[in-house]
C-alpha cells in the first residue's frame, strides 16, 4: 500500500474509533459507578448483536489504526524499512485484530 493509503485508512479508522472510545468510556463509568459487577455486567452482554457488533468494529478500527502508527514510529525512529517492516506490521496487524475478536466473543459469545 501506499503511504498516502495508509494515511487515509488511519484517518478513517481515528474517526471511527473517536465515538466508539467515548461509548467504551462512559460504559465503563456507568458499569463502575453502578456498582455492576463483571457477572452482572456478562449477564447483561451475553448474546447481544448491539453489543458484539459496537466492539467488532471498535477492535477491526484499532487493528486498522494502531499498527499504521506503529509502522511509522518504527520508520522514524529506527532503520527498519522495507517488506520485512510492512510483514511485522502486518503480522501485529493480524494479531491485533484476532485478540481483539476473541475477546468481544468471550464478552457477547
Amino acid at each position: 500500500m501506499t503511504d498516502m493509503t495508509l494515511f487515509m485508512l488511519q484517518r478513517l479508522s481515528a474517526k471511527l474509533l473517536a465515538p466508539l472510545v467515548i461509548v467504551h468510556v462512559g460504559l465503563i463509568l456507568y458499569a463502575t459507578h453502578g456498582g455492576l459487577s463483571a457477572e452482572e455486567i456478562l449477564l447483561r452482554t451475553r448474546g447481544s448483536f448491539l453489543w458484539g457488533g459496537l466492539y467488532t468494529l471498535f477492535v477491526v478500527a484499532a487493528a486498522v489504526h494502531a499498527p499504521i502508527g506503529l509502522r511509522n514510529v518504527i520508520y522514524e525512529w529506527t532503520r527498519w524499512r522495507g517488506r520485512g517492516l510492512d510483514w511485522a506490521i502486518v503480522l501485529f496487524a493480524v494479531a491485533l485484530l484476532m485478540l481483539g475478536l476473541r475477546a468481544v466473543w468471550a464478552v457477547v459469545g
